[in-house]
């Protein structure tokens, strides 16, 4: 078992810096980048206004701690090698400024794409991982065009409100959430059940959508979990083993 999957001793920004390469790479490893586009940032540990990225140009499958820089919303690279993409400075940085959230996650990844190009671009809840997500997502209606100013960043943050996910309509998807954990599992299971609602809806038959009650269950923690409060962690660090096998070198 990798030592890095587990390691309760890095100091924060380490580990912090560990997880993102981590959540990168699993991109890869699960379609959901587009090389060296789109974009994860964290805020540095410790700081309100700082943020980590990878440097622009850097595939996605390249990523290690050690690459990681620090930029701040002005876009200016404060410590590390080389610079942040523009729309990632002005997406990003407004939405941890005003939302508070430490982790926000931006992809176009494929079947949560698939969907956002669709008129009725709704999660629909027709299975029980999306039953969780019910409730929980705001939708922008209006694509416009590729972000360049730190408005859009304003403008998307007040849209998502409370809710931790975000369907950009001809766009993708982003997440919003305070660790790196929580964030790429959303990322990870949203693909998976816009991949199902596709190929459901290919059939021509009517969805059948879960009922309130039970999405009330769905999304109600159990007591009686032992696992109550750690799925997530639990998720990432099994994900984390697998990148070990798969494609080590992330933690360097």
């Amino acid at each position: 078992m990798s030592i890095h999957a587990i390691d309760s001793n890095m100091d924060p920004v380490t580990q912090a810096k560990v997880d993102l390469a981590a959540s990168l790479r699993l991109a890869v490893l699960h379609e959901l980048e587009e090389g060296i586009d789109n974009h994860f940032t964290v805020t540095v540990p410790g700081y309100e206004d700082r943020y980590l990225v990878l440097p622009f140009g850097m595939h996605w499958s390249e990523a290690r701690a050690c690459d990681m820089l620090v930029f701040n919303e002005a876009g200016e690279t404060l410590e590390g090698d080389g610079i942040v993409e523009l729309s990632a400075q002005c997406i990003h940085a407004p939405i941890h400024r005003i939302s508070g959230r430490r982790v926000v996650f931006h992809t176009h990844q494929n079947w949560a794409l698939a969907l956002n190009m669709l008129e009725d671009n709704r999660l629909i809840p027709a299975c029980q991982t999306s039953a969780f997500f019910a409730g929980r997502i705001a939708y922008d209606d209006h694509y416009y065009g590729t972000a360049d100013t730190l408005e859009e960043g304003e403008r998307l943050a007040g849209l998502m409100g409370d809710k931790p996910i975000v369907f950009l309509r001809n766009h993708g998807v982003l997440v919003a959430v305070d660790s790196i954990a929580r964030a790429y599992r959303i990322l990870y299971l949203l693909e998976r059940v816009c991949r199902a609602q596709i190929r459901a809806m290919s059939t021509g038959q009517k969805l059948l959508p879960i009922s309130q009650q039970v999405i009330d269950q769905v999304q109600t923690p159990d007591e009686h979990d032992r696992h109550k409060g750690k799925r997530d962690d639990l998720y990432f660090n099994a994900m984390k083993r697998v990148l070990d096998r798969e494609m080590p070198g992330y933690a360097e």
